[in-house]
């Protein structure tokens, strides 16, 4: 246990050291892209500080296998040069029982990342697009609740709010809607309730249509008017629809199901953000898969010989299973391959790869 508790804090603390300096090299990247991104708006140097802090998470969750891939090399390399593992494999240790505490550190991390991180990076990526739209004066123009989605639009004659109870995939198409229509100076206008509504050529175009004006001097009851079809510009685009669902890692894990559940019921495609979802859940395997990958060409003495060729290998297979990953990910979503397929298969033929290795090179 002696062993495996200092393999597992030497492990650890290279990965905060790779972390750490991953970290360092990506804030003042980040900060120079924001610079340029902003530098025409009406932002401070502080609001630039603040929104490269908000965007780091995400970067670094996205390069957790490669961090975890870069600190399983260093330690196995700093490990050989010491002569620490001779020394253990003298021991009767073997390379196999030699992982186990970086596997173990690798999973724990990868589910402490699932757990913890996510949420923050969620957090941190959402409050990003809330600042920067700030600053570019944009902002999201769809909701989904409970209650259905909401849609808001605007021009110089006021803002309308419209609230459907279900949608097409793209959400041009929308069921049992209700358009809310608010005068400049933020007063109610006119409701508008139609069967369906359909976005075609820069309008809404609605079936079944009741028409209710809000005005003090009368009864909107009154007034109600029943139209068959009834025609209303509309500002929104269906590329701004689909743009405002956002980005699944702007959602944290523990809301991703009930996410995914609203998004289904509002009769929206949820593939993507189911996807996610199991990808999420299957990345404390992937890590440990990239500590077995770096360590299948990393766990040997120094003076074999040809250390730099098998760095070379171990980075090459791990970014080639990074790859495999990402593509199965655009398979999945897109509906070409079954979400659990896509999701769990890389990382159990990354650990099915790098098992074989191992097993080669201890045994022969």
């Amino acid at each position: 246990m002696i062993l495996h508790r200092y393999f597992a804090r030497r492990f650890l603390v290279t990965l905060l050291g790779v972390g750490g300096v991953f970290f360092m090299i990506m804030f003042f990247s980040e900060l120079v892209e924001q610079l340029r991104r902003f530098g025409s708006a009406d932002a401070t140097f502080t609001d630039m500080v603040i929104l490269s802090l908000l965007n780091i998470p995400e970067a670094l969750y996205a390069i957790l296998p490669l961090i975890v891939i870069l600190a399983t090399v260093a330690l196995f390399l700093s490990l050989a040069r010491s002569s620490e593992m001779v020394v253990t494999r003298a021991a009767g240790r073997s390379a196999l029982k030699a992982l186990l505490a970086p596997l173990t550190v690798a999973f724990l991390a990868g589910v402490l990342a699932v757990a913890v991180l996510n949420p923050i990076v969620a957090g941190t990526s959402k409050a990003y697009e809330v600042r920067s739209d700030a600053l570019r004066g944009t902002s999201s123009v769809l909701s989904i609740g409970s209650s259905g989605l909401w849609l808001r639009q605007g021009d110089e004659a006021g803002q309308t709010v419209i609230r459907a109870l279900s949608a097409n995939l793209d959400g041009t198409r929308l069921s049992d809607v209700t358009f809310l229509t608010f005068t400049p100076d933020g007063a109610p206008f006119q409701r508008i309730s139609a069967e369906t509504a359909e976005l075609m050529a820069g309008a809404w175009v609605l079936q079944d249509v009741k028409s209710w004006a809000l005005s003090e001097d009368t009864t909107p009851e009154a007034t109600a008017r029943l139209l068959p079809e009834l025609s209303l510009p509309s500002t929104l685009t269906p590329d701004q629809i689909r743009d405002s669902f956002g980005t699944p890692s702007s959602i944290a894990i523990w809301d991703l199901p009930a996410f995914i559940t609203r998004l289904q019921t509002a009769g929206f495609s949820a593939q993507r953000h189911l996807m996610w979802f199991h990808k999420e859940l299957a990345q404390p395997l992937f890590l440990v898969a990239m500590v077995m990958i770096g360590a299948s060409f990393t766990l040997r003495h120094q003076r074999g010989g040809r250390t730099g060729l098998m760095v070379m290998f171990a980075i090459l297979l791990a970014f080639v299973i990074y790859f495999i990953r990402n593509f199965a990910e655009v398979l999945g979503e897109n509906g070409q391959l079954p979400v659990l397929l896509a999701a769990w298969a890389p990382p159990f033929v990354a650990i099915g790869i790098s098992m074989g290795f191992l097993l080669h090179n201890e045994d022969g």
